[in-house]
């Protein structure tokens, strides 16, 4: 079952003319593994443009390779961060790319472009008569909400009304059409429930369901799995290892990276998280938690379920905590005190809540396997603290003010006493059975079938033949740049 295709002459006629009319100029997912593949002209005004300016020329911008900048930036090298051991606590080196220099300030902006611009070069998404439905748990529909915009469309944002309010704030500045659905991060049914709502209200649109959109795994698999394979090759030294890649299932995009690791680096593991009050993986369980970024209660459609090796769970309370403590002053200090460079601990901004999660979640995997300095743990910094200020906020108000006692606390009991519980190596068995609960959430209520199932794992060429599509798909972007032919002032 691979990505669909198929050509609607009409829709995809208007759809160009809207791309004339707009100046919006697609990028290969080439260009966006390679920018030095972007014309030299585009590279020029990119020049003038600041990272989050709603500009078409932004579209260029979603890789991994932008330079740190806010404003006028160009490509370079990727952007990380490896985490030292007075830092971790732990002897292997864990390194993670930084999403915030992506536009809108999340790597989620990718997924998106994932899932509309295969539907957008083929004629299946009209922007000019279609509305673009962004279901999602915060950073998605931000990514939706902005390409849509760049089109002219009208955006509609799904997401819990327990998000932080910077979402919901920067979603309607940009013009999006904004739906709050019951809960918190965990409650994904809710946002399911609204798009069938919609669906059945006559209104024509397309849902671009990142939880079910194999465009969102093939533009991870592709463009952020080929940037840890670059990365892997910069960092590798004659004895090293890639051991492992860690990442927060959420919609099962990023993940995606891992099979593209795995299969240059066979040996190593991929490791998927969740919240430790919400252990769907781990024990199929359910509960609430307020690690934003990773909804859960069901597995993603497209996780390859069959791939990954291990299930860590992390404590939300964890991930607040340590917020706290790499934001305010006083844990600053302390780590600076307790010899991590300061040079560091300005970067720690860089991780969002999420981000934390996926540090933990590897610094559990280095614990649990005792590494050593030659191993090699990768994982994503998928948002900065930049989108979390009200959380922090919130904190102040309910713990008062943060005080040194606080950040030693926090850094003994949360980051350097990060544990070794709830978490499992998955046997055959095991992925069967969290692979077996897509069924669920996908055939009973979403209209999946039972031979697409069952074809996820059993089929050794199902993962492949998606992975396969990055071709077909730039030249379908080619052929649509061709025939707009957009002139740019």
């Amino acid at each position: 079952m691979k990505l669909d295709l198929t050509i609607y002459q009409d829709k995809l006629d208007r759809a160009i003319q809207r791309a004339r009319e707009r100046k919006f100029i697609i990028p290969t997912m080439a260009q966006q593994k390679d920018p030095s593949l972007i014309p030299q002209d585009i590279k020029d005004r990119l020049k003038n443009i600041g990272l989050w300016d709603l500009h078409p020329l932004n579209l260029f911008r979603i890789t991994w390779h932008n330079e740190p900048v806010d404003f006028g930036g160009g490509f370079g090298g990727l952007n990380f961060i490896e985490f030292p051991t007075v830092f971790t606590g732990v002897d292997a080196r864990i390194v993670g790319l930084v999403g915030k220099w992506f536009p809108t300030g999340v790597h989620k902006v990718g997924a998106a472009y994932g899932c509309m611009v295969p539907s957008l070069v083929t004629g299946q998404f009209d922007p000019t008569t279609q509305k673009a439905v962004w279901p999602s748990t915060g950073n998605f529909c931000r990514g939706g909400a902005f390409d849509t915009a760049l089109l002219g469309g009208q955006a509609v944002s799904i997401l819990p009304e327990g998000m932080s309010q910077e979402r919901f704030d920067w979603l309607r500045e940009i013009g999006s059409e904004v739906i709050a659905t019951p809960g918190t991060e965990s409650n994904v049914k809710e946002i399911f429930d609204k798009c069938w709502e919609l669906r059945a209200s006559g209104e024509d649109l397309v849902i671009f369901n990142q939880f079910e959109e194999y465009g969102n795994y093939l533009w991870h698999y592709q463009v952020t799995g080929n940037a840890f394979v670059q990365l892997a090759h910069q960092l590798l030294g004659p004895k090293d290892n890639i051991t492992a890649f860690t990442s927060a299932t959420g919609s099962a995009g990023t993940i995606a990276a891992g099979d593209r690791l795995k299969q240059e680096f066979p040996g190593m593991k991929i490791i998927a998280s969740e919240a430790s009050q919400c252990p769907t993986m781990l024990y199929n369980g359910f509960g609430s938690h307020i690690i934003e970024g990773i909804g859960d209660k069901h597995v993603p459609w497209i996780h390859n379920v069959k791939n990954t090796d291990f299930i860590t769970d992390i404590d939300d309370v964890a991930v607040a905590r340590l917020a706290r403590l790499f934001q305010k002053e006083e844990g600053q200090e302390h780590l600076i005190e307790e010899g991590v460079d300061p040079a560091l601990v300005k970067k720690l901004g860089l991780m969002g809540f999420s981000s934390i999660a996926n540090i933990l979640s590897a610094m559990k995997f280095s614990k649990f396997h005792e590494l050593n300095e030659r191993d090699i743990v990768f994982t994503v910094l998928t948002d900065s603290m930049e989108l979390y200020q009200s959380r922090i906020a919130e904190m102040d108000e309910e713990f008062g003010p943060y005080k040194r006692d606080f950040a030693i606390a926090d850094n003994a009991r949360y980051l350097k006493g990060q544990a070794t519980g709830d978490m499992v190596e998955l046997g055959y068995w095991d992925r069967k059975r969290i692979h077996n609960l897509k069924y669920y959430t996908w055939v009973e209520q979403q209209g999946k079938t039972y031979e697409e199932i069952q074809a996820q794992w059993y089929d050794p060429d199902f993962w492949l033949e998606i992975q396969s599509q990055q071709d077909e798909i730039d030249a379908l972007i080619e052929e649509f740049n061709h025939k707009a032919q957009v002139q740019l002032d």
